[in-house]
């Protein structure tokens, strides 16, 4: 066996042989939603007092006083979110949201209010079928009597003279007045009716030899007349108001009580009238007389045939106005029944809308939810 130098006792290991390690391989570490955050191989490891930057040369000047807590502090920064990237994180700023509001509900408005107390009104009137049947029961009586004076007022114009100076079969003057003179001065009387001239519109009227066309009596009279007419008108339009008024809340109230109204008044009426011709056909005389007596006291309206009324409205005169009142007013009743008649698809028709009104008014009135 050989001999072993010192220098290679020197160089003989003292211990046992350590085992040879094969340099292992860099883990990656893996983020769970499934991108590499980093790898081995970019792992620094940790820093040292060596690797620490040079810290700034110390000075003799005192530190800095903490400022007052009036100045205004920096903002703080916006919220960051952190969304995955591919292989980074990014972070986007995002502005800060306002903090919820509590909010009450707002008030109706005053269209709600007014809508409102227009449906408790319709309520209550609909509720009122005796408010209803009085008022059917009024326009029935008043609108015929309206339509009546009406056509009084059409007839007695200048065109009704017109027609009957110039009609064949009516009387001439006996005492020599041509028809140019009888429809002049006709024309005065019933113009004198209806306009509000003294009596001496009438009373200084004169023939063509000076002579007073009318005495006082006659002009008494006229004013009588005008004064039972403009009464008569006044009615009228008094009457005319009311049935327009009881039209519109009828209409709100029931449907079809218009129609049912003007139906019964229609017939009520052209019953009435012809009573009354046939009364003024028996016995035109006393019809007329008693017609005087109602309105004018008794020897007001009595004349001689050769007074100028008489001369310019002798009784056929009245006859064809009294005609021609009682043809147009039975003309305007009949259309009235025609188009009013209660036939069934009226009344199926009118119920439907009298539900469909009910169910609109008598329900209780939506409140406005915001």
């Amino acid at each position: 066996m050989s001999q072993r130098s010192p220098q290679d006792h020197e160089r003989e290991p003292t211990d046992s042989p350590e085992p040879v390690a094969t340099p292992r391989r860099p883990r990656r570490r893996v983020d769970p939603a499934g991108d590499t955050l980093h790898t081995g191989s970019t792992l620094k490891r940790p820093l040292t007092d060596k690797d620490a930057p040079p810290s700034p040369p110390q000075t003799s000047e005192p530190p800095a006083s903490k400022p007052p807590a009036s100045e205004p502090t920096a903002p703080e920064p916006l919220p960051t979110q952190v969304f995955p990237s591919s292989g980074a994180h990014a972070a986007t700023p995002q502005p800060a949201r306002p903090p919820a509001v509590l909010t009450e509900p707002l008030e109706d408005s005053f269209e709600d209010e007014a809508s409102a107390r227009a449906k408790a009104r319709d309520r209550a009137v609909v509720g009122s079928p005796a408010v209803a049947v009085v008022m059917q029961v009024a326009l029935a009586i008043l609108a015929p009597i309206t339509i009546l004076i009406a056509i009084l007022r059409v007839v007695a114009s200048p065109l009704l003279l017109w027609f009957e100076y110039n009609r064949p079969g009516f009387p001439a003057d006996q005492y020599g007045m041509d028809t140019e003179q009888r429809l002049s001065y006709g024309s005065y009387g019933l113009d004198y009716l209806f306009n509000l001239a003294p009596p001496s519109y009438l009373g200084d009227l004169t023939f063509a030899n000076g002579n007073p066309l009318f005495t006082q009596e006659e002009v008494a009279h006229m004013a009588d007349v005008k004064q039972v007419m403009t009464v008569t008108m006044i009615a009228g339009i008094v009457m005319a108001v009311i049935c327009i008024v009881l039209m519109i809340l009828l209409s709100r109230m029931r449907k079809g009580a218009i129609a049912r109204s003007l139906f019964a008044g229609a017939i009520w009426f052209t019953a009435a009238l012809i009573i009354l011709a046939v009364v003024a056909l028996l016995g035109w005389e006393a019809f007329f007389a008693g017609f005087h007596q109602i309105f004018f006291a008794d020897g007001t309206w009595t004349f001689y045939t050769t007074d100028t009324l008489i001369r310019l409205y002798p009784g056929q005169f009245w006859i064809d106005a009294a005609i021609w009142i009682a043809a147009l007013t039975l003309v305007t009743m009949a259309t009235i029944i025609i188009c009013t008649a209660p036939t069934g698809r009226r009344r199926f028709r009118n119920e439907q809308a009298q539900r469909f009104m009910e169910s609109q008014v008598v329900s209780e009135p939506r409140v406005h939810q915001p």
